[in-house]
């Protein structure tokens, strides 16, 4: 009995010794791979601590090529800042990303950062929600002068910098220069003002081809009175004092609309009621001559017309006498204020890193927005790009021809985007003919006028 004990006793005791390794060694890798995450009590293969990760997560709205370029951007950053790692989340439209910020609003599950369209900017501001650029500039003395003016003033309120501006863009005339070529026009020398838009769209129009589609959007209506010198709405565009008037039904809105619905009904312009994304793609496609767009389709323009024909651009049109300026579009980061100062922190260093020259430039090149850093022109690939595709020149041109005033600094309005759907709606009765210009402006401007009433009632 002695005898069978000991033979069944030394493999039971090989057994428990392999098992109490085994387990030893799982318990390593478990805790080994947690402390892999908690980061700082983490040692790399060299024996140096590994720094703490600080996250930050960047809701935006940039898409398509757009979106990989941004990511790009990402990818840059956190090679070179192995102390913080941004992810970037796409959150389709402005409009959506904007819906699902505002829902996000009390709660940790939205982001650290976020880009945000121009016309956000007044609820942004309003909401509480956000940390003001302005501090982390005074907190380290960060040099603003190297930021294009124009474009950084158009989201300062009360002296005040809210959000960094990031995709800078304006509204430009594309046209096919190879069809201006066939109908004897010079395809050097776009059309300007709205006359000259005329002639050309009804030479251009022709059996399948038409002269001019401009995609029903607000921002061109708002573009062409701030080229007039108008404001959009009263008190120095909300920027002297809270705005409660919609002014776009005024004697300027009148006199574009008018003149729009004029070219639709001499079938020079495309009758249909059509966004620019539409009228893009007809115009690759060679099936309009004239469109208006914003300068950040321009890559994606000639990426999609791939040589065959020649694209040029144009100076956004406007009437005989304007004196006014083209506003700048596109968008800015926002840095939320219900992260921990390290999160916050670790944002402002990503935004600062985005607003050097070199990736500014390589931003600029890849989409179409303007460059909010100056020294960005200075880079051999801006330059290289602009010899290679002038066009890209044009609305460079155009935003530095354009003078700061109240007009050509944008409107500052809670409701604001609100207020572009319903012009939207007032232009497409103006030139489907259910309304006169005025009567379209007028009924859209009472409706947003009772939405900014609601809205400035409750701040």
């Amino acid at each position: 009995m002695l005898k069978l004990q000991r033979k069944i006793s030394i493999p039971v005791y090989i057994l428990f010794i392999i098992v109490l390794f085994g387990v030893v060694g799982i318990s390593y890798s478990i805790w080994g791979n947690a402390s892999v995450a908690r980061g700082t009590e983490v040692s790399d293969v060299t024996g140096q601590a590994m720094p703490e990760v600080t996250k930050v997560v960047w809701w935006h709205s940039m898409g398509g090529e757009n979106g990989k370029v941004v990511d790009k951007l990402v990818t840059n950053f956190n090679a070179v800042h192995n102390d913080i790692k941004v992810e970037a989340v796409y959150q389709g439209s402005y409009y959506d990303s904007l819906t699902k910020l505002k829902a996000s609003f009390g709660s940790k599950i939205g982001p650290t950062l976020a880009q945000v369209y121009d016309i956000g900017t007044k609820f942004m501001i309003d909401s509480k929600a956000i940390t003001p650029m302005q501090q982390f500039i005074q907190q380290e003395n960060y040099d603003t002068s190297q930021l294009d003016e124009a474009i950084m003033n158009h989201y300062v309120v009360d002296d005040t910098l809210y959000s960094m501006p990031f995709n800078a863009s304006n509204s430009l005339l594309y046209y096919n220069k190879d069809m201006f070529k066939a109908a004897g026009l010079n395809p050097e020398k776009p059309p300007l003002y709205f006359d000259e838009v005329g002639q050309a769209a009804r030479k251009l129009s022709r059996e399948n081809a038409w002269g001019a589609y401009f995609g029903i959007q607000s921002w061109y209506m708002e573009q062409f009175v701030a080229n007039q010198g108008a404001e959009l709405v009263n008190f120095g565009n909300g920027r002297e004092g809270l705005a409660t008037a919609w002014q776009l039904n005024g004697s300027e809105g009148v006199k574009v609309l008018t003149w729009w619905k004029e070219l639709v009904d001499s079938k020079a312009a495309v009758p249909a009621a059509g966004k620019s994304d539409e009228s893009k793609k007809w115009f690759i496609d060679g099936k309009v001559a004239m469109i208006l767009d914003t300068t950040a389709s321009l890559r994606d323009i000639l990426n999609g017309v791939n040589g065959r024909f020649e694209v040029g651009t144009g100076f956004f049109p406007k009437a005989p006498g304007d004196k006014g300026s083209i506003m700048v579009g596109g968008g800015s980061n926002w840095i939320m204020n219900n992260r921990s100062d390290a999160e916050q922190k670790a944002a402002w260093t990503f935004i600062k890193f985005i607003s050097e020259p070199e990736q500014q430039a390589f931003f600029h090149v890849n989409t179409g927005y303007f460059p909010i850093t100056k020294a960005a022109y200075d880079q051999p690939l801006v330059k290289e790009n602009l010899a290679q595709f002038p066009q890209f020149g044009t609305a460079i041109d155009q935003h530095q021809a354009s003078e700061m005033s109240r007009a050509s600094q944008g409107g500052v309005l809670g409701v604001y985007p609100d207020a572009r759907k319903l012009t939207e709606n007032a232009v497409n009765e103006a030139l489907s003919g259910v309304k006169t210009p005025q009567e379209a402006l007028d009924a859209a401007a009472a409706a947003i006028n009772a939405k900014i009433a609601a809205y400035n009632s409750q701040l």
